[in-house]
Protein backbone atom coordinates (compact mmCIF):
# COMPACT_ATOMS: atom_id res chain seq x y z
CA UNK A 1 0.00 0.00 0.00
CA UNK A 2 1.48 3.42 -1.19
CA UNK A 3 1.91 6.00 1.78
CA UNK A 4 -0.85 8.55 1.76
CA UNK A 5 0.40 12.28 1.55
CA UNK A 6 -2.52 14.33 3.33
CA UNK A 7 -2.18 18.03 3.38
CA UNK A 8 -4.80 19.87 5.92
CA UNK A 9 -5.11 23.94 5.00
CA UNK A 10 -6.83 26.65 4.87
CA UNK A 11 -5.61 30.23 4.04
CA UNK A 12 -7.97 31.48 7.04
CA UNK A 13 -6.12 31.33 10.84
CA UNK A 14 -8.18 29.81 13.76
CA UNK A 15 -10.35 27.72 12.05
CA UNK A 16 -9.08 24.24 14.06
CA UNK A 17 -6.80 23.92 11.17
CA UNK A 18 -4.02 22.25 13.52
CA UNK A 19 -5.88 20.85 15.73
CA UNK A 20 -7.40 18.75 13.16
CA UNK A 21 -4.62 18.05 11.74
CA UNK A 22 -2.49 17.11 15.19
CA UNK A 23 -5.32 14.95 16.50
CA UNK A 24 -6.24 13.33 13.79
CA UNK A 25 -2.15 11.68 13.23
CA UNK A 26 -2.12 10.94 16.62
CA UNK A 27 -5.94 8.94 16.58
CA UNK A 28 -4.63 7.13 13.15
CA UNK A 29 -1.29 6.39 15.29
CA UNK A 30 -3.32 5.53 18.69
CA UNK A 31 -5.60 2.70 15.63
CA UNK A 32 -2.02 1.18 14.59
CA UNK A 33 -0.93 2.84 11.86
CA UNK A 34 2.23 4.33 11.28
CA UNK A 35 2.16 8.05 10.71
CA UNK A 36 4.67 11.05 10.35
CA UNK A 37 3.32 14.53 10.94
CA UNK A 38 5.40 17.37 9.14
CA UNK A 39 4.84 20.71 10.52
CA UNK A 40 5.72 23.65 7.72
CA UNK A 41 3.57 26.22 9.46
CA UNK A 42 6.47 28.73 10.87
CA UNK A 43 4.47 29.10 14.50
CA UNK A 44 5.41 25.26 14.70
CA UNK A 45 1.99 24.91 17.05
CA UNK A 46 1.61 21.32 15.33
CA UNK A 47 5.26 20.59 16.94
CA UNK A 48 4.29 21.92 20.66
CA UNK A 49 0.69 19.95 20.10
CA UNK A 50 2.58 16.71 20.31
CA UNK A 51 4.79 17.71 23.48
CA UNK A 52 8.07 18.66 21.05
CA UNK A 53 10.23 21.44 21.99
CA UNK A 54 11.16 24.24 18.67
CA UNK A 55 14.82 23.77 18.47
CA UNK A 56 16.44 25.38 16.09
CA UNK A 57 17.81 23.79 12.97
CA UNK A 58 15.43 20.85 13.73
CA UNK A 59 13.36 22.24 10.20
CA UNK A 60 12.57 21.08 7.26
CA UNK A 61 14.19 24.72 5.96
CA UNK A 62 17.56 23.16 4.96
CA UNK A 63 15.87 20.12 2.81
CA UNK A 64 13.41 22.03 1.23
CA UNK A 65 16.57 24.16 -0.18
CA UNK A 66 18.48 20.79 -1.18
CA UNK A 67 20.80 21.17 1.31
CA UNK A 68 20.01 18.06 3.17
CA UNK A 69 17.72 14.87 3.69
CA UNK A 70 14.28 15.30 5.11
CA UNK A 71 14.63 11.55 7.02
CA UNK A 72 17.03 13.53 8.86
CA UNK A 73 14.64 15.91 10.23
CA UNK A 74 12.52 13.18 11.68
CA UNK A 75 11.67 12.66 15.28
CA UNK A 76 10.25 10.79 17.44
CA UNK A 77 7.01 11.72 19.60
CA UNK A 78 6.03 10.88 23.28
CA UNK A 79 3.46 8.97 21.18
CA UNK A 80 3.70 5.39 19.76
CA UNK A 81 3.90 5.41 15.84
CA UNK A 82 3.74 9.10 15.66
CA UNK A 83 6.76 10.62 14.63
CA UNK A 84 7.31 14.37 13.40
CA UNK A 85 9.62 16.84 11.47
CA UNK A 86 9.27 19.77 13.74
CA UNK A 87 9.12 23.70 12.57
CA UNK A 88 10.33 26.87 13.94
CA UNK A 89 10.08 30.05 13.26
CA UNK A 90 13.06 30.16 10.61
CA UNK A 91 10.65 28.50 8.57
CA UNK A 92 9.51 31.99 7.90
CA UNK A 93 12.58 32.94 5.70
CA UNK A 94 12.00 29.92 3.12
CA UNK A 95 9.47 31.50 1.65
CA UNK A 96 11.67 34.29 0.40
CA UNK A 97 14.40 31.78 -0.44
CA UNK A 98 12.44 29.71 -2.26
CA UNK A 99 10.54 32.16 -4.32
CA UNK A 100 14.10 32.58 -5.89
CA UNK A 101 14.96 29.10 -6.54
CA UNK A 102 14.03 26.73 -9.76
CA UNK A 103 11.25 24.43 -8.98
CA UNK A 104 10.04 26.26 -6.25
CA UNK A 105 6.69 24.39 -6.44
CA UNK A 106 7.93 21.40 -6.15
CA UNK A 107 10.77 21.37 -3.53
CA UNK A 108 8.60 19.76 -0.82
CA UNK A 109 7.59 17.08 -3.10
CA UNK A 110 11.16 16.13 -3.83
CA UNK A 111 12.17 16.31 -0.22
CA UNK A 112 9.50 13.72 0.74
CA UNK A 113 10.56 11.90 -2.00
CA UNK A 114 12.81 9.22 -0.19
CA UNK A 115 10.78 9.85 2.90
CA UNK A 116 7.68 7.90 1.09
CA UNK A 117 10.13 5.45 -0.78
CA UNK A 118 11.65 4.53 2.67
CA UNK A 119 8.40 2.71 3.22
CA UNK A 120 8.60 3.52 7.22
CA UNK A 121 4.97 5.54 7.52
CA UNK A 122 1.28 4.67 5.97
CA UNK A 123 0.11 8.08 6.35
CA UNK A 124 1.98 11.28 6.09
CA UNK A 125 0.02 14.97 7.47
CA UNK A 126 1.23 18.07 6.58
CA UNK A 127 0.08 20.92 8.48
CA UNK A 128 0.29 24.13 6.31
CA UNK A 129 0.58 28.12 7.31
CA UNK A 130 -2.90 29.74 7.36
CA UNK A 131 -2.28 31.19 4.18
CA UNK A 132 -1.63 30.61 0.51
CA UNK A 133 2.32 31.04 0.30
CA UNK A 134 4.73 29.16 -1.19
CA UNK A 135 5.08 26.73 1.55
CA UNK A 136 0.74 25.58 1.45
CA UNK A 137 1.46 25.53 -2.44
CA UNK A 138 4.53 22.81 -1.86
CA UNK A 139 2.23 20.77 -0.21
CA UNK A 140 -0.46 20.82 -2.36
CA UNK A 141 2.12 19.73 -4.85
CA UNK A 142 3.78 17.13 -3.05
CA UNK A 143 0.37 15.93 -1.36
CA UNK A 144 -2.38 13.16 -2.56
CA UNK A 145 -5.04 14.23 -1.12
CA UNK A 146 -6.15 17.60 0.70
CA UNK A 147 -8.10 18.12 4.04
CA UNK A 148 -10.08 21.48 4.84
CA UNK A 149 -10.90 22.32 8.37
CA UNK A 150 -13.95 24.91 8.62
CA UNK A 151 -15.14 26.90 11.27
CA UNK A 152 -18.91 27.13 11.30
CA UNK A 153 -19.57 30.55 10.92
CA UNK A 154 -20.71 32.90 8.26
CA UNK A 155 -17.15 33.57 6.40
CA UNK A 156 -16.40 30.07 6.26
CA UNK A 157 -17.36 29.19 2.90
CA UNK A 158 -15.27 31.98 1.04
CA UNK A 159 -12.36 29.96 2.28
CA UNK A 160 -13.28 27.15 0.54
CA UNK A 161 -14.59 28.29 -2.63
CA UNK A 162 -10.52 29.50 -2.59
CA UNK A 163 -8.95 26.64 -2.23
CA UNK A 164 -11.22 25.03 -4.86
CA UNK A 165 -10.29 27.39 -7.53
CA UNK A 166 -6.87 26.94 -6.77
CA UNK A 167 -6.84 23.29 -6.57
CA UNK A 168 -8.39 23.59 -10.03
CA UNK A 169 -5.17 25.79 -11.16
CA UNK A 170 -2.66 23.29 -9.92
CA UNK A 171 -4.37 20.35 -11.97
CA UNK A 172 -5.07 22.52 -15.02
CA UNK A 173 -1.69 23.96 -14.44
CA UNK A 174 -0.01 20.69 -14.06
CA UNK A 175 1.68 21.10 -10.64
CA UNK A 176 -0.39 18.57 -9.50
CA UNK A 177 -2.84 16.78 -11.17
CA UNK A 178 -3.37 14.20 -8.88
CA UNK A 179 -4.34 16.20 -5.81
CA UNK A 180 -7.62 15.10 -4.92
CA UNK A 181 -10.20 17.42 -2.06
CA UNK A 182 -10.77 14.50 0.49
CA UNK A 183 -12.85 16.03 2.46
CA UNK A 184 -14.38 19.23 4.64
CA UNK A 185 -14.13 19.01 8.01
CA UNK A 186 -16.70 21.37 10.17
CA UNK A 187 -15.03 22.17 13.24
CA UNK A 188 -15.80 24.19 16.45
CA UNK A 189 -19.73 23.48 16.41
CA UNK A 190 -21.49 24.56 18.71
CA UNK A 191 -25.03 22.84 18.01
CA UNK A 192 -26.60 25.42 20.41
CA UNK A 193 -26.56 28.00 17.81
CA UNK A 194 -28.63 28.45 14.89
CA UNK A 195 -26.22 29.89 12.53
CA UNK A 196 -23.98 26.88 13.45
CA UNK A 197 -26.64 24.54 11.96
CA UNK A 198 -26.92 26.81 9.06
CA UNK A 199 -23.54 27.01 7.99
CA UNK A 200 -23.06 23.09 7.59
CA UNK A 201 -26.67 22.98 6.37
CA UNK A 202 -25.22 25.44 3.46
CA UNK A 203 -21.34 23.66 3.17
CA UNK A 204 -23.43 20.16 2.78
CA UNK A 205 -25.41 21.64 -0.12
CA UNK A 206 -22.40 23.28 -1.32
CA UNK A 207 -20.43 19.95 -1.09
CA UNK A 208 -22.68 17.42 -0.50
CA UNK A 209 -20.69 13.88 0.02
CA UNK A 210 -17.42 15.44 0.77
CA UNK A 211 -18.20 16.92 4.03
CA UNK A 212 -17.22 14.06 6.86
CA UNK A 213 -20.36 13.73 8.83
CA UNK A 214 -18.29 14.05 11.85
CA UNK A 215 -18.29 17.72 13.32
CA UNK A 216 -16.26 18.57 15.94
CA UNK A 217 -17.78 20.75 18.66
CA UNK A 218 -16.05 23.61 20.14
CA UNK A 219 -14.80 22.26 23.43
CA UNK A 220 -12.57 23.86 26.79
CA UNK A 221 -10.94 20.17 26.48
CA UNK A 222 -10.01 20.61 22.91
CA UNK A 223 -8.69 24.08 23.76
CA UNK A 224 -6.53 23.10 26.61
CA UNK A 225 -4.89 20.21 25.02
CA UNK A 226 -2.12 22.26 22.89
CA UNK A 227 -0.94 23.78 26.07
CA UNK A 228 -0.17 20.03 27.75
CA UNK A 229 1.23 18.81 24.56
CA UNK A 230 -0.60 16.04 24.08
CA UNK A 231 -3.62 15.60 21.25
CA UNK A 232 -6.99 15.72 22.76
CA UNK A 233 -7.11 11.24 22.89
CA UNK A 234 -4.07 11.37 25.09
CA UNK A 235 -5.27 14.39 27.36
CA UNK A 236 -8.67 13.46 27.78
CA UNK A 237 -9.33 10.24 26.66
CA UNK A 238 -13.35 10.53 27.32
CA UNK A 239 -14.00 14.15 26.11
CA UNK A 240 -16.84 14.83 23.64
CA UNK A 241 -13.60 16.17 21.41
CA UNK A 242 -11.51 12.84 21.13
CA UNK A 243 -15.04 11.01 20.61
CA UNK A 244 -15.27 13.10 17.52
CA UNK A 245 -11.96 12.80 16.33
CA UNK A 246 -11.95 8.99 16.80
CA UNK A 247 -15.22 9.03 14.40
CA UNK A 248 -13.31 11.12 12.05
CA UNK A 249 -10.34 9.38 11.83
CA UNK A 250 -12.80 5.86 11.18
CA UNK A 251 -14.08 8.31 8.52
CA UNK A 252 -10.94 8.91 7.00
CA UNK A 253 -9.92 5.17 6.75
CA UNK A 254 -12.82 4.56 4.65
CA UNK A 255 -12.10 7.54 2.18
CA UNK A 256 -8.79 6.31 2.19
CA UNK A 257 -9.48 2.86 2.03
CA UNK A 258 -6.84 1.65 4.84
Amino acid sequence: MPTKVIAVANQKGGVGKTTTTVNLAACLAAVGKRVLLVDVDPQANATSGVGVEKIEGASAYHALLGEGALMDKVVPTPFDRLHLVPSEVDLCGVEIELARAENHLQRLRLALQPVIESGKFEVIFVDCPPSLGILTLNTFAAADFLIVPLQCEYYALEGVTMINRLLGQLRDGGVNPRLELLGVVMTMFDSRTKLANQVVDEVRQHFGELVFETTIPRTTRLAEAPSHGKPIIHYDKYSAGAAAYEVLTQELLARLKL
